[in-house]
C-alpha cells in the first residue's frame, strides 16, 4: 500500500491529508507534528483566543475524530530527527519510518530576542503557537505592564488585545516606522493613529538595548537610554521558515524550501508546503506567509501527488484584526512608487499601491468592496488609473466591467 507521510500538523498539512482523501487517494496516510494537539488556526491565537473570547475546541482545524474516520494516522507530540532520502525513510522515536512520498509542511518559527539581551528570561514570550500563548496568557490582567517588541502585524494585534485588556502597552519598533517592511506610510499612520486612540505608546526608530531583571524580566532599557518598568515582554520580531529538516537532508533552500510550481523539491518524492517554502510566481521566487497560500498550495500538492499536474498559482491576500479594525490585503505591493488613498462611509479607507500603470496591492481597512475589488482587479490584470480609484463619486463595482 502507497505511504504518503506528511510532517508537520499545521494548517497546511491539514489541508493536504484532508485533500488527499476528499480526491479518493486510499492508500496509508501519516501525519507527524510536533505539538501534543491536533491542528489547529494560528491567527485567533493573539486574537479570539488570547482575549478569552474562543473556546480550544473551536481552534481546532477538524474534530479529532475525524482524523480516525478518514484512517488518516496521526503521530502528535513527535519529534523527526531526520529524513533519508535515498532510503525514502525518516527518523522518528521508537525507529525509521518508511514514505513513499514525503510532504513538508513545517511552517514556520519565531525570531526569539537574544539571551544576551534578557531574551531567557522568565516572562519574555513570543507569539506563535498554543504553548506559548496559553503560557502568556495569565499575565494579560488589567494594569500589567507589558513591552511588546515589534511592530509588524503580530505586534500590533497583541497590542490591541492587550489595550483591550486594561493593560499598560509600550511598543516598540527599530525600523522609522510600524509596519515598514510589509506597509505603505499611509497604512503605518492609519494604525499608529488608531492604537494612540487606544493608549497604546508607540515608540519609533528606537531598539531594545537590554532587558532587566533577576531571573524575571522587570525592566527594559532602550537604545536612546530610555528605561521603564515591565512586567512582561512579548516579541514579534519576525519569523523564519523551518527548513532545518529539508537542510540536513540535502533539499535546496532558497528563502525557505524551494519548489516547483507543482509543489515538488529537487529531490524525488520530496514535496513541501506553507509557510516553509518558496514557489516561483511572475518571474521571480517568493514565499508567503499567509493561511490561505498554506492551504491552496497544499491542495494542490495532494492532487499532484495522486496523478495531477496543477501549477500552483498564487493569488495572494492576508488580513489583520485589531480593536474594532478589519484590515483586509490583496496582493504583493514589492516595487510600488505610488499609493492613492480613498475614504469611504463610516470611516473606511483603503490604500491602492500602483507600481507605474499596474496595480499592485490594496490594503482595506474596514472597506470590504474596496478589498474584494482591488482583488478581482489585480488577479484579472486590470488596473484603473489611480485618479479614477481616488474619486469618491467612482463605483468601484464599474471598474471591473471596464
Amino acid at each position: 500500500m502507497r505511504h504518503i507521510v506528511v510532517i508537520g500538523a499545521g494548517q497546511a498539512g491539514a489541508s493536504c491529508v484532508a485533500k488527499l482523501r476528499k480526491d479518493g487517494f486510499d492508500g496509508k496516510i501519516t501525519l507527524i507534528g510536533a505539538e501534543a494537539v491536533p491542528p489547529y488556526q494560528r491567527p485567533p491565537l493573539s486574537k479570539a483566543y488570547l482575549m478569552g473570547d474562543m473556546a480550544l475546541e473551536r481552534l481546532y482545524l477538524r474534530p479529532l475524530s475525524y482524523y480516525a474516520e478518514q484512517g488518516i494516522e496521526m503521530r502528535l507530540g513527535t519529534r523527526v530527527d531526520a529524513i533519508d532520502t535515498a532510503h525514502k525513510q525518516i527518523a522518528v522515536a521508537g525507529g525509521m519510518l518508511d514514505y513513499d512520498d514525503l510532504v513538508l509542511t513545517t511552517g514556520s518559527v519565531p525570531h526569539r530576542l537574544p539571551a544576551a539581551i534578557g531574551g531567557a528570561l522568565d516572562g519574555v514570550h513570543v507569539v506563535r503557537n498554543l504553548a506559548g500563548v496559553d503560557a502568556m496568557a495569565p499575565r494579560f490582567v488589567k494594569g500589567a505592564r507589558v513591552l511588546i517588541v515589534g511592530g509588524g502585524y503580530i505586534g500590533l494585534e497583541a497590542a490591541s488585545v492587550a489595550a483591550k485588556l486594561g493593560l499598560e502597552v509600550t511598543l516598540v519598533e527599530m525600523a522609522p516606522r510600524i509596519l515598514q517592511r510589509v506597509a505603505a506610510p499611509e497604512t503605518s499612520n492609519f494604525f499608529r493613529a488608531l492604537h494612540a486612540r487606544h493608549g497604546v505608546r508607540i515608540l519609533e526608530g528606537v531598539g531594545l538595548e537590554q532587558l532587566t531583571g533577576e531571573g524575571a524580566v522587570s525592566g527594559a532599557v532602550l537604545t536612546d537610554g530610555t528605561k521603564f518598568d515591565v512586567d512582561f515582554v512579548i516579541a514579534g520580531v519576525g519569523i523564519a521558515p523551518d527548513t532545518k529538516l529539508a537542510e540536513a537532508a540535502g533539499i535546496v533552500i532558497d528563502n525557505g524550501i524551494a519548489v516547483d510550481r507543482f509543489g515538488q523539491t529537487g529531490v524525488p518524492h520530496v514535496w513541501a508546503a506553507g509557510d516553509c517554502t518558496s514557489f516561483p510566481y511572475r518571474g521571480r521566487r517568493i514565499r508567503l506567509e499567509s493561511v490561505p497560500n498554506a492551504i491552496d498550495q497544499a491542495e494542490v500538492v495532494a492532487e499532484n501527488l495522486i496523478g495531477g499536474q496543477n501549477e500552483y498559482v498564487a493569488t495572494p491576500w492576508f488580513w489583520s484584526d485589531q480593536y474594532d479594525v478589519k484590515l483586509q490585503i490583496a496582493g504583493l505591493n514589492t516595487g510600488y512608487d505610488r499609493v492613492v488613498t480613498r475614504r469611504g462611509d463610516g470611516g473606511s479607507v483603503s490604500f491602492w499601491y500602483y507600481g507605474g500603470d499596474t496595480l499592485l496591492a490594496v490594503d482595506a481597512a474596514n472597506d470590504p468592496r474596496g478589498y474584494m475589488v482591488g482583488k478581482r482587479l489585480i488577479e484579472s490584470g486590470k488596473s484603473p488609473s489611480p485618479e479614477v480609484v481616488s474619486d469618491p463619486a467612482t463605483d468601484l463595482k464599474a471598474l471591473l466591467r471596464g
